[in-house]
């Protein structure tokens, strides 16, 4: 073969393998990078060794209280930013269905609805990442087991509290009825078995305009709006670890929302005194037959007292009728608590009567009349509004609710928690453009 018969230019099939080259095989890789995460599911992480396939001997790690890098929210923008996003596998959660009984489900509900709207606002695409962290934490060894509990973890410190709304004064305001229907909504669904794939097994959270001590040291596992989602590494971040179940003794009673909830009502504290003498005991009313009282009651006369509203079928709200005395009010524990060990009743006059849920304390304030009984403690007690039907035994004395208007919430800094925000604007927390939905991403 002679120099001048091999020509000087390029054939075309050449020009088709350095395209594949530069072009096709950069695209190939970077494809390959943005599916990896996703794709195996739980059983990528079983081929990752053995740290992600053998429980450690070490115990759960322990749980940090929020705390926060005092920094400028661009400073901190920058320095989520920098932080690159795992590689492993983000399988979707497994279905949690909650197990217990009517007045326990009742109670979680309630606390999971309040931790959504409470933290994500009046928006369905962020109630739903919360409720599905809450649910993970549910089920992790290093959280309590019940929703409740897992939600107003550390709320009795305002440096230790997990969800920052538990301690921070959030709880004062009251959300729309409707906000509160709708996160009541999606928190039944999850408790039912809805998941919310895109959070995978994630159990922290925070937005990108603060930096919190332990976003270092978790996987970065994605973004959803403006909030950024982690779960531990190593062992403790997989689906293996995401096993406990046992609920402690049932969801815990949570007298901070009892005007939102009337499951959590019975936490509703009693002034001190004697058991109020009632024409039947407690327990004689629990013997009584179960009068059947259902949703479609709601608005019609029951007994002779109109029912406004109801919860897991053991608490109460009732307008009182007109002109009836009030040492006949007792007696809708009768109709209302037969054949129930715990009960509790709260009547209102037809003009101060709630006229939508969740409660105000303007609602409470106006309240008249409470009836309670729980079988199991020996507590049975009947309850006036002195202020409106004077008693002669202060012991029959409701506490007074006096109703204040709240100050403005200070501007939000990003500085005092990690999801400080104007907790009843609308956050729209909705996937990133160009992100697939739910039932297209890979699990």
């Amino acid at each position: 073969m002679t120099g001048d018969s091999v020509s000087s230019e390029p054939r075309p099939w050449m020009w088709i393998v350095w395209l594949a080259l530069f072009a096709g095989l950069p695209a190939a890789v970077a494809g390959w990078e943005a599916r990896a995460p996703r794709a195996g599911g739980e059983a990528h992480f079983a081929r990752r060794g053995l740290s992600h396939a053998v429980r450690p001997p070490s115990p759960p790690p322990p749980v940090e209280p929020v705390a926060v890098y005092a920094l400028p929210a661009d400073r901190a923008r920058a320095l989520n930013a920098a932080i690159p996003f795992s590689r492993l596998a983000n399988p979707a959660a497994r279905p949690f269905r909650f197990e217990g009984s009517e007045t326990d489900l009742a109670r979680a509900v309630d606390c999971l609805a309040a931790a959504q709207i409470y933290e994500a606002g009046d928006d369905a695409v962020g109630e739903r990442a919360v409720a599905q962290v809450v649910l993970n934490r549910v089920r992790h060894p290093a959280f309590p087991k019940t929703v409740c509990g897992v939600v107003f973890q550390g709320q009795e410190r305002t440096t230790g509290c997990q969800f920052t709304f538990s301690c921070d004064g959030a709880l004062a305001r009251t959300p729309s009825p409707a906000a509160w229907d709708r996160a009541r909504a999606i928190a039944r669904g999850a408790l039912a078995g809805d998941v919310f794939k895109p959070v995978g097994y994630a159990t922290h959270y925070h937005t990108d305009w603060v930096v919190p001590y332990w976003s270092g040291s978790l996987d970065k596992l994605t973004r959803v709006g403006t909030h950024l989602f982690f779960r531990w590494r190593g062992w403790w971040g997989t689906p293996p670890a995401f096993r406990a179940r046992t609920i402690d003794g049932g969801e815990p009673l949570i007298g901070r929302i009892a005007r939102l909830s009337p499951a959590h009502s019975m936490a509703t504290p009693l002034l001190p005194g004697a058991i109020t003498p009632m024409a039947d005991s407690a327990d004689a009313i629990a013997a009584q037959a179960r009068q059947a009282i259902g949703l479609d009651q709601i608005g019609k006369s029951v007994g002779g007292v109109r029912l406004i509203a109801l919860a897991d079928m053991r608490s109460f709200l009732v307008e009182l009728p007109r002109g009836s005395k009030p040492d006949s009010w007792p007696e809708s524990a009768r109709t209302f608590c037969a054949g129930r060990s715990q009960c509790r009743i709260m009547g209102w006059t037809a003009n101060d009567a709630p006229k939508e849920l969740p409660l105000t304390l303007a609602n409470l304030a106006a309240m008249r009349f409470s009836y309670i009984h729980d079988t199991q403690s020996g507590l049975q007690r009947a309850l006036w509004n002195c202020d409106q039907t004077p008693r002669a035994d202060k012991r029959d004395c409701m506490r007074r609710r006096v109703p204040v208007a709240m100050p403005a919430p200070p501007a939000p800094t990003g500085l005092a928690g990690v999801r400080r925000m104007d907790r009843f604007e609308t956050v729209k927390i909705a996937p990133a453009p160009g992100t697939p939905p739910d039932d297209a991403r890979q699990p």
